[in-house]
């Protein structure tokens, strides 16, 4: 009996790991094992973009929460080329994925482009329902300013 505690607290401990995108850990208390960790993330396929997101982490806990929030930034160059080479679709694609627990949860970040604003925008949400519901974050980025946006053809 003794060593399955231990397993399960090995197993747990090593699902949370280290993250090197960790720019920021938060303690929730004292009496606790959840911490707000906060983690950078570039875009693979537009790099002047970088997205910070927040997601509650239960390091000896069998599942995280599914809360998370996330807010995105034009960091640098965003051109033409790189725009034409994203996913177009109205669902996007995912640029981001994490593990949330052993049992088939996941955090993911999508991509899509809303060509009537010429905006970026990215949807940080979990996979498995919570409490009724789906969690999930959006922010925006837009074009306007950028070597990649184009200006509108009026008739």
């Amino acid at each position: 009996m003794k060593y399955r505690y231990l397993t399960v607290l090995a197993v747990a401990l090593g699902l949370s790991g280290c993250d090197n995108n960790e720019v920021g850990d938060v303690s929730l208390g004292l009496f606790t094992t959840k911490d707000i960790k906060i983690e950078v993330l570039t875009d693979p396929q537009v790099p002047g973009v970088t997205c910070h997101m927040s997601n509650i982490v239960a390091d000896l806990d069998l599942a995280d929460p599914s809360d998370m929030s996330i807010s995105c930034r034009q960091t640098g160059e965003v051109t033409p080329a790189m725009i034409a080479g994203i996913d177009r679709s109205k669902s996007g694609e995912i640029v981001f994925k994490k593990s949330k627990s052993i049992f088939l949860k996941s955090l993911k970040i999508r991509r899509i482009y809303d060509e009537t604003s010429q905006s970026l925008l990215y949807i940080a949400y979990s996979t498995k329902e919570t409490s009724g519901s789906y969690k999930h974050s959006m922010s925006t980025v837009p074009l306007w300013g950028t070597a990649a946006y184009q200006t509108p053809v009026t008739p």
